[in-house]
């Protein structure tokens, strides 16, 4: 069976996300036709100058789709790139939202219908990843096998994804055959919109991951003459999930250990907390996904930083399992029912006095014993495992009349 995988996420995207992660393990056995979200007017002007715009130029010129290979997965993955569409989260909700998100939406179903007579495509699950502003669920026309929507985080706790993304995402779900959500919260908000609604985790993938037990590397250039102990991040820098405060406090309180954050930074709320003046913080930017064990293996303990607010009680993280494969000692706040099942190999801290104290006891109780543990617990939530538990369901429902909400 053939999966359409049509993602908020871009395949180009060099950080860990949950389509591609999926889209390695599916391609192992599946055809997998990544579809990335579509770039709109403003973002092929924002763009323009970029390498890879100036490779989809014609295609888009010309209102074409244009297919691409992604260089680290298997030739069983064909990229898609859309036409442009019209940027419209700016606009109030009505009649004109409303004509332009149906005309969006119209650019992803064209595009399907084209990659299925491109590759004489008959039998093939659709998969729509966080993706409900276009492109949610395809017409019966179509003949998808199932109609399948993937929920990764609580859009109604974010401006951009609350403004439109929570709303068009209930009718999504309520549309849909199949609903999968990462996070037990996710699931008490969600299920009560469509009964076939099952938690299916994140994961870690192990052959990346594990390197930083199994390989030994050379210091990252920016961390190269570090002396002393380092406690480590990995991850988007997001404001809304990471508490700077806190990593200032981190800062300040183990000022004789370097703070590394390796991640992407797209705000200035590191400036107006000063991380950038403190002498023991460094901040790597975004790194590709396989130099994180590079990293890893020369952090003392790994961190989770995040706030507790209603967001992110629905995140069950990537990097817990991304951490614990590579043996490291983890401490993180309490932020969530996903990250307490954790509880019997990390470190949880229910305040922020408490997480300068685990960061000691984490590096003091470091040795063989816990690192086999944490290993262990990696490997069972790894994206293999949870590649079975999807088919599973899958066929469950393929055999059966799926279940509508009326």
């Amino acid at each position: 069976m053939d999966i359409i995988y049509f993602t908020l996420f871009p395949w180009e995207n060099a950080y860990s996300s949950v389509s591609l992660s999926f889209t390695r393990e599916f391609s192992k056995h599946n055809r997998v036709f990544y579809i990335n979200m579509p770039w709109s007017l403003k973002d092929f002007v924002k763009n323009w100058s970029t390498p890879l715009a100036k490779e989809r130029r014609t295609n888009l010129f010309k209102n074409k789709i244009r297919y691409e290979r992604i260089a680290e997965l298997s030739e069983n993955v064909i990229a898609v790139h859309p036409p442009l569409t019209i940027p419209i989260n700016f606009l109030p909700n009505g009649r004109v939202y409303q004509r332009l998100k149906a005309y969006n939406h119209q650019v992803i179903v064209e595009t399907i219908r084209q990659v299925i007579k491109d590759y004489n495509i008959k039998d093939y699950i659709y998969m729509n990843c966080y993706n409900p502003y276009c492109g949610g669920v395809l017409p019966k026309d179509l003949k998808p096998k199932l109609n399948i929507y993937q929920c990764i985080d609580d859009m109604s706790q974010e401006p951009y994804t609350a403004r439109h993304g929570a709303r068009n995402e209930e009718e999504v779900i309520a549309d849909a055959d199949v609903v999968f959500v990462t996070s037990k919260n996710l699931f008490k908000l969600k299920s009560p919109l469509n009964p076939n609604t099952y938690i299916l985790h994140n994961a870690a993938d192990l052959s990346i991951f594990k390197e930083a037990l199994d390989k030994e590397f050379e210091r990252p250039a920016e961390i190269k003459n570090i002396k002393g102990r380092i406690i480590g991040f990995t991850g988007n820098m997001d404001p809304n999930r990471v508490d700077y405060d806190l990593l200032k406090k981190i800062a300040l309180y183990h000022s004789d250990k370097t703070l590394v954050l390796v991640g992407p930074i797209n705000n200035d709320q590191y400036k107006k907390v000063g991380l950038d003046k403190m002498p023991n913080v460094i901040m790597t930017g975004g790194k590709h996904i396989r130099e994180l064990p590079k990293y890893l293996q020369h952090f003392d303990v790994t961190i989770i930083p995040f706030k507790k607010n209603i967001l992110t009680a629905s995140i069950y993280p990537l990097k817990i399992n991304e951490y614990l494969a590579a043996g490291k000692p983890v401490v993180s706040t309490n932020f969530s029912e996903d990250i307490r099942d954790f509880s019997d190999v990390i470190y949880l801290a229910e305040n922020d006095e408490g997480f300068m104290n685990e960061l000691n006891k984490a590096i003091g109780e470091n040795d063989e014993i816990k690192i086999e543990e944490r290993a262990l617990k990696a490997s069972e939530n790894t994206w293999t495992q949870r590649v079975k538990r999807f088919w599973e369901i899958v066929e469950n429902h393929s055999e059966k009349e799926p279940i509508k909400i009326s």
